[in-house]
């Protein structure tokens, strides 16, 4: 299993943030993910900065940490600029870019540029259009596409990513059309869990819907031709019963990652603590579990 952390870009670069993205690579997490919003829930009225912009100068002030977003959607973004920038984020890197990807919802971004929030069939829509035509564009060197809802005349990408044959997709996905668009297109999976259980639920049903999840996975990679252990699973946590559990102590985070790890999930994906929010948690039990959590999860066999 890996390790992983999300950092929310509401941090002035020179003013902590910078600090930030240095210390999550000194605590050796796999990934540094940043939400990829224009404002988000809570934090709506107060600083949010664009995640591209703070992506490369988080590539650029580190040497080993992978980078990401989670998840950028196509509530304003279009697939032929998204894959402009996301080369050079590539490039930036050296070839240290995720793309966590999923269709959006119906938070501010779906609204910010002006039009009329979309349906869950209309963004189910887009989506299945977005991810097969951004895989394009990030493979081949020139791309003209005439589609429902994006076009693409002779859309130049050279040189292309530094990861060949593109840089990974961790699809979020849960609802049919969604899984068959991470078994066909991703390199990755990624669940939040079920939002039905977050407020009434308990962690033993999470984990069961987690499981049902993970079996439609597979079953979307069986009719893709795709065999399901080929994709990383990964957890964003926070969005679970009992949201704050795992960052309480050592022991409840090796308790709940455990428990996770027996379901196939490759990957558990930690927030940063942000003080007076619903991310706030001690930050020496956060570096606790970042240097320590995998060891002790170490002698734990999956099923």
């Amino acid at each position: 299993m890996r390790l992983s952390t999300v950092i929310l870009p509401v941090r002035r670069w020179h003013d902590g943030g910078r600090d930030e993205w240095l210390r999550a690579e000194e605590l050796g997490f796999h990934t540094a993910y940043t939400y990829d919003h224009l404002s988000w829930r809570t934090f709506r009225d107060g600083p949010w900065f664009g995640a591209v912009p703070t992506l490369t100068a988080a590539a650029a002030a580190t040497t080993r940490l992978r980078l990401g977003t989670l998840v950028t959607s196509p509530n304003f973004r279009h697939p032929v600029t998204l894959a402009k920038d996301l080369i050079t984020l590539d490039d930036v890197s050296n070839g240290r870019i995720t793309l966590g990807i999923g269709a959006g919802g119906n938070g501010f971004d779906a609204t910010a540029l002006g039009q009329e929030a979309w349906t869950p069939r209309e963004r189910a829509d887009r989506f299945g259009e977005f991810v097969p035509l951004l895989d394009r564009l990030l493979t081949e060197d020139s791309v003209t596409y005439d589609g429902t809802f994006y076009s693409a005349v002779e859309a130049r990408n050279l040189p292309g990513c530094v990861q060949r044959p593109r840089i990974p997709f961790a699809v979020a996905a849960t609802g049919p059309r969604g899984l068959r668009l991470a078994a066909k297109h991703g390199q990755g999976w990624v669940t939040t869990g079920d939002p039905k259980l977050f407020e009434s639920g308990t962690p033993e049903e999470s984990v069961e819907a987690i499981r049902g999840q993970i079996k439609k996975l597979g079953a979307a990679c069986e009719e893709a031709g795709r065999d399901v252990g080929e994709l990383d699973k990964i957890l964003l946590t926070g969005f679970t019963p009992q949201p704050g559990r795992p960052l309480e102590s050592l022991d409840a985070f090796v308790d709940f990652a455990g428990r996770h790890f027996e379901l196939g999930f490759t990957e558990i994906v930690l927030h940063a603590p942000i003080p007076d929010s619903d991310f706030a948690a001690d930050p020496k039990v956060f570096e606790q579990i970042a240097t320590e959590g995998l060891a002790q999860l170490g002698g734990r066999d999956r099923p």
